[in-house]
């Protein structure tokens, strides 16, 4: 063989050969090591390439992987090491919009096939939501947690082409779902609620006959964690979904026990994979909404799901056999993949220590806008520059409390209304200030010594994690939806517009808002520390308490371009409109920003109305209606 003893036939040759057989084996060696290096180099020095910044060059994305809760902590961690996500292509960059000057192209190019899923795959896994314009706002924040945490194998679906548009010029993965729905919000329970519903069914049967898993999600829905590392835990599962549990079955992260969740399975997340049992549930489901368009989309799949339900698959996974009793089925735990009930109630996942994945804003009372408010309170909705600092400026105070009503004897329906009663009076006040000023109430945090819920219960949900006083979401007392709604100024008045709690807390407030502040201190006037219309060194207004509205508009005639006045307190601050007009229209219009608390165990009607003017009401005691005949509003 010519290549037996290399150097030997070098020795005997001439010493142009010699050069040539030299060159040949140095070139020989370089190329090894080349190959070698590419070869078992890490993949995440290729990978890194193809995760675009989170929403600018400028922000660099967060660890695709992060650690999970307690018990399973470094499992998640090592198994993410080894198994980084991997794909066949180069995912194109979320949040490059197209060039500034070009076309967007034909609408057959955006329509779902499995080439363009394809090019969202990695790990062979898609996630998935869908929606029409009127949640565009809800889909770019869903889209940023997402992306933000590194998550980038993501698809919205369009179900109009106003939002597809939308999607496409802000560099944000797409498709069209045909549906050409109407673009404003259709409203929980309405027919094209349930047609949306519908939708999700029929766009699960398109996807998994392609082959990939999908975690799909409702827009409603926000990611706070990578959710999938703990998917990735349990390989054998057909479908992972959330439920509507607001009891704990587990204290740590383990999937909650099937034999103990009653609640409904929420279909507002869930993962499927393309097994048989999966895509057969899928079509036996598609086939039962179809057939019947009084069937809602998540009864249909509970009535499937629980017609057969155990045993469990093995001792340690948390799965269970369901449907057809060769489905495997997993319930994410309610403490981590929240509802609205165990997040923004319970805080059931810091009761136990744990870290959320998700939040979807269910169990609230005030549709679209209920929403948009829970998750604004909570800082993990996107808004633009222009919400933190809105025309006019904005207004807020330090509500008083005194502890007997916050923390005093038992939390009955007589202690709570008197604490909620005490707080309303103190913002119908601070309402009526904005009013007159023109600035943007920002509405302090409510608390609560009672539960909210559509039926009966005695005040706290028995094993719920639920520790009065809390907390409560805006919409357990306020009327949001009716706060936020265009109103005719004639007979209600100019409107009013609010802001959350949280407001000066979050990240995305702009530092040149705070720092353009006005406090305001109530003196008693008459005193000698009470001097009208002059400010301390420390940039403190005096203000007389029952100051008029004449009094109001001049003392911060020259404090308009001041972005934030913060009053100490809301109590005695206002002695009214000066226009009895005006005053007729701002309490038809406030007396509509109150709802109810729900409800009194075994009484029909259960619920109370609140009332902004209860003090009004010599006697005035919390009760529920009587009969159907007494049930109205107090206006």
């Amino acid at each position: 063989m010519a290549w037996e003893n290399p150097f030997k036939e070098m020795t005997n040759s001439k010493p142009l050969f010699l050069t040539i057989y030299a060159t040949v084996l140095i070139g020989i060696v370089f190329s090894s090591i080349y190959v070698f290096s590419a070869i078992y180099s890490s993949p995440n020095s290729t990978f890194s390439l193809s995760i675009a910044p989170s929403a600018s060059s400028d922000e660099k994305a967060e660890p695709l992987v992060q650690a999970s809760n307690f018990s399973h902590r470094q499992a998640d961690v090592d198994s993410a090491a080894v198994k980084p996500q991997r794909q066949s292509n180069l995912l194109k960059a979320i949040w490059e919009a197209p060039p500034a000057g070009s076309k967007m192209p034909d609408l057959e190019t955006f329509k779902l096939s499995k080439e363009l899923v394809q090019e969202r795959v990695i790990d062979n896994i898609v996630v998935v939501t869908f929606g029409n314009y009127a949640f565009m706002d809800f889909i770019l924040t869903w889209v940023k947690h997402l992306t933000d945490m590194g998550v980038e194998n993501l698809l919205v679906g369009a179900l109009d082409t106003k939002l597809l548009e939308a999607l496409y010029w802000k560099g944000v993965p797409a498709f069209d779902m045909g549906s050409h729905m109407s673009t404003v919000d259709v409203g929980w329970g309405s027919p094209t609620f349930h047609k949306m519903g519908r939708e999700k069914v029929v766009l699960i049967n398109s996807i998994l006959p392609f082959g990939f898993e999908l975690l799909m999600c409702d827009t409603d829905m926000v990611w706070l964690k990578n959710p999938l590392p703990y998917i990735a835990r349990f390989p054998e599962a057909d479908v992972l979904t959330s439920t509507d549990q607001t009891v704990p079955t587990v204290t740590d992260d383990r999937l909650d026990k099937w034999q103990e969740v009653g609640a409904a399975y929420n279909i507002g997340i869930f993962h499927w994979r393309p097994t048989e049992s999966a895509k057969k549930l899928a079509r036996e489901w598609k086939e039962m909404i179809l057939a019947d368009d009084k069937i809602w989309d998540q009864n249909g799949f509970n009535d499937l799901v629980r017609r057969q339900l155990g045993p469990s698959v093995d001792d340690d996974s948390g799965l269970a056999y369901a449907y057809d009793g060769n489905l495997k089925l997993g319930l994410l735990p309610a403490s981590i993949f929240c509802s609205g009930h165990t997040y923004f109630v319970q805080a059931m996942f810091q009761h136990l220590r744990l870290e959320a994945y998700a939040v979807h804003t269910t169990f609230q009372y005030a549709g679209t806008e209920g929403k948009r408010h829970r998750l604004r309170e909570a800082m993990v909705f996107y808004d633009p520059p222009e919400y933190y600092n809105p025309p006019g400026g904005l207004l807020t105070f330090k509500p008083t409390i005194p502890k007997n009503l916050l923390l005093d004897g038992e939390h009955s329906i007589d202690t709570h209304f008197a604490l909620v009663n005490y707080q309303m009076k103190q913002i119908r006040t601070a309402l009526a200030v904005a009013s007159v000023l023109n600035r943007t109430l920002v509405m302090p945090p409510l608390w609560c010594r009672l539960d909210r819920l559509w039926f009966g219960h005695p005040g706290i949900l028995p094993g719920s994690l639920t520790r009065p006083p809390f907390v409560c979401p805006l919409d357990h007392v306020f009327e949001v939806n009716v706060m936020l709604k265009e109103m005719s100024d004639e007979e209600f008045g100019p409107g009013i517009s609010i802001r959350e709690y949280s407001l000066f807390e979050n990240p995305s407030m702009p530092q040149e808002v705070k720092k353009s502040w006005l406090n305001v201190h109530l003196c008693q006037e008459g005193s000698l520390t009470c001097q009208v219309n002059s400010t301390s060194q420390n940039g403190v207004l005096k203000l007389p308490k029952h100051s008029t509205e004449e009094r109001l508009n001049t003392a911060f005639s020259k404090f308009k371009d001041v972005k934030v006045i913060q009053f100490s307190s809301m109590q005695d601050a206002f002695d009214g409109f000066t226009d009895k007009t005006r005053e007729e229209q701002f309490r038809n219009r406030v007396k509509r920003y109150v709802g109810i608390w729900c409800c009194v165990e075994n009484h029909t009607p259960g619920h109370i109305y609140y009332d902004m003017y209860w003090d009004e009401k010599p006697g005035w005691k919390a009760a529920a209606p009587n009969s159907t005949k007494d049930d109205h509003p107090p206006w």
